[in-house]
């Protein structure tokens, strides 16, 4: 096998910006503009070699995915019931089995290993991953089943499923005025999120120019992810404030992105502002 292709270090110079949620003037965001306007795109079937070597047809699918909670839980549930034999290849195995429990990272607290659900591994990856051969081609039969049915992925499949590469992480800060204030982050998934364990993937696409290939910016391909995450109006924002950034040539670039993506300027191509 060659080997995979080369990655950035994880630690470079980024730009960040942070504005009020306007539906919550007790919300705070702050988002990686860096992460957020570079050329990252999924290339799965396109050159992806996978996380565990050997296997580039799982992508990032190998270990089967956690549910974060039990929405979560019920919302892939409700999925999984209406899919076809045509969407799912381990249909036969899969029905009546499709998650399982694993070791949390962390004690519980009688000492024990906490329990964590996930999906199901079969034969080396995700009861839901579509292997090569498959007639309906292959990928995660829940992404397959959106696609058929006419809705975004991000309401079939699990939550870690459509969130990756981005990752939002949110803690109350207390302010020196005695104040607190929620403050939602958003980010870059790279190795350093997956723990420990992220160092030993064979590889990870968040920081490999080859998954930077995209001709328009994250903010805008993820723009169903991240109206999910933060909501309309704190996306509006976002988009907003991004496009400013770029328009001033402020934004520090990803190291795997030749350059900040953005829409080229023109007469009938009025870039980013004018999807907002």
């Amino acid at each position: 096998m060659p080997p995979p292709p080369p990655e950035v270090p994880l630690d470079f110079a980024r730009e960040w910006v942070q504005f009020i949620d306007p539906d919550d003037p007790e919300h705070l965001v702050r988002a990686d503009l860096t992460w957020l306007t570079s050329a990252w795109t999924c290339i799965f079937g396109r050159g992806c070699p996978g996380v565990v070597d050997g296997r580039p047809d799982d992508g990032c699918c190998s270990h089967g995915a956690y549910f974060t909670d039990s929405d979560d839980l019920s919302r892939v549930t409700a999925a999984v019931a209406e899919l076809t034999d045509e969407d799912w290849q381990l249909a036969d195995v899969g029905r009546s089995s499709w998650t399982e429990e694993e070791d949390a990272d962390d004690d519980d607290q009688g000492g024990a290993k906490a329990k964590a659900l996930k999906t199901r591994v079969v034969d080396g990856a995700c009861v839901f991953l579509n292997r090569p051969g498959f007639r309906g081609g292959i990928g995660c039969a829940l992404h397959r089943m959106a696609l058929r049915t006419g809705v975004h992925p991000l309401t079939t499949k699990p939550d870690v499923c459509w969130q990756l590469p981005v990752r939002r992480e949110q803690e109350w800060v207390d302010r020196p005025d005695g104040s607190r204030i929620l403050q939602t982050t958003i980010g870059e998934f790279d190795r350093r999120g997956w723990g420990s364990g992220g160092h030993d993937l064979h590889w990870w696409c968040t920081g490999s120019p080859a998954a930077h290939v995209s001709p328009e910016p994250l903010v805008e391909t993820y723009r169903a992810e991240l109206t999910a995450l933060l909501g309309e109006r704190a996306y509006a924002e976002l988009r907003r404030l991004t496009e400013l950034r770029l328009d001033l040539g402020l934004v520090a670039p990803h190291p795997a992105s030749p350059e900040p993506a953005r829409s080229p300027r023109g007469p009938d191509s009025p870039g980013l502002r004018s999807n907002t």
